[in-house]
């Protein structure tokens, strides 16, 4: 794809987006000073990526790609080399038990999305569950709900950008449709 038509795509349909990703990106991480750093990232894969085929859905790819890298940012962290540790007991650790703050942080997000869950079209809804309640892969998904995976995949990747609207505020979920 040539450059320019790739930088007037970019320009036309992704920066517009601007505010909505840094939105999902305060709302989805815990480092403010870091969301400057990760925009660019997010940019720079979507030019990438569009330069070997420009999307069909632009803001689906902006999120989906901001989604990425977030879960691998995620990934990343959570894997500590054990020489890291000289001495475990030095490090005055009480219990693997989440704190208290934590649990309450966790139970509420949870709430929150049960509520807005209710917002979705019911086989939405039921992709939704099975892929992040019950840790079904796509493929899982499709035989338990007696549909294609191509089918499956459509309701995981909609009902995911539409709980994240109305997560947001985007959308109160009404216009929601499968």
């Amino acid at each position: 794809m040539k450059r320019d038509a790739v930088s007037a795509w970019f320009s036309r349909e992704i920066l517009p987006l601007e505010a909505m990703l840094m939105g999902y990106l305060r709302q989805n991480w815990r480092n403010a000073s870091d969301i400057p750093d990760l925009r660019q990232e997010i940019y720079a894969r979507v030019l990438q990526g569009a330069r070997e085929h420009i999307p069909d859905n632009p803001r689906q790819f902006l999120l989906t790609s901001a989604r990425n890298l977030l879960i691998n940012l995620v990934r990343r962290e959570q894997i500590v080399p054990m020489e890291t540790f000289a001495d475990f007991e030095a490090l005055d650790i009480a219990s693997d038990e989440p704190q208290p703050d934590r649990a309450v942080i966790a139970k509420d997000e949870l709430r929150r999305v049960k509520a807005a869950l209710v917002h979705l079209p019911p086989r939405m809804r039921e992709a939704i569950e099975l892929t992040y309640f019950e840790g079904l892969s796509c493929m899982e998904v499709a035989k338990r709900m007696g549909v294609a995976k191509q089918t499956a995949s459509k309701f995981i990747i909609k009902g995911t950008l539409a709980l994240t609207d109305i997560l947001l505020g985007a959308s109160d979920g009404r216009s929601v449709k499968s």
